[in-house]
């Protein structure tokens, strides 16, 4: 995980919150986009992904908050504020493997909007 968060050139900021709920967070960068990780979400091919992240950059987004679920998921209202679901298949995934699987993906977002070959696609 750290492998990718060190070579992303994006800003990148990781904060967790205990398994009992959420803590407090600072007020969110405006305009700001809001995605949870949730296996009822939209599953996107990396391409996609990048393009997505892409366009929001592009108009102006400043911030996209990326929210894995506590040990109950998400609350229906969280999902319904949410600017994207966004799914990692359907399996529920421990959130270590989702955290590296999530940096992963932003780090492949930045190559594929840069032209960089790491994608190889």
């Amino acid at each position: 995980m750290d492998r990718y968060a060190k070579r992303m050139t994006w800003p990148f900021k990781l904060t967790e919150w205990p398994d009992t709920g959420a803590g407090k967070v600072a007020d969110a960068l405006t305009p700001c986009r809001t995605v949870l990780l949730d296996e009822r979400g939209k599953a996107m091919t990396s391409e996609d992904f990048a393009h997505l992240l892409g366009r929001w950059r592009d108009e102006g987004v400043r911030e996209t908050r990326f929210m894995l679920g506590a040990a109950d998921g998400h609350s229906d209202a969280e999902r319904a504020s949410a600017d994207l679901l966004l799914a990692f298949g359907p399996a529920t995934w421990p959130h270590m493997l989702a955290r590296a699987m999530l940096i992963e993906q932003l780090y492949r977002a930045t190559t594929i909007l840069a032209g960089h070959p790491y994608h190889r696609a």
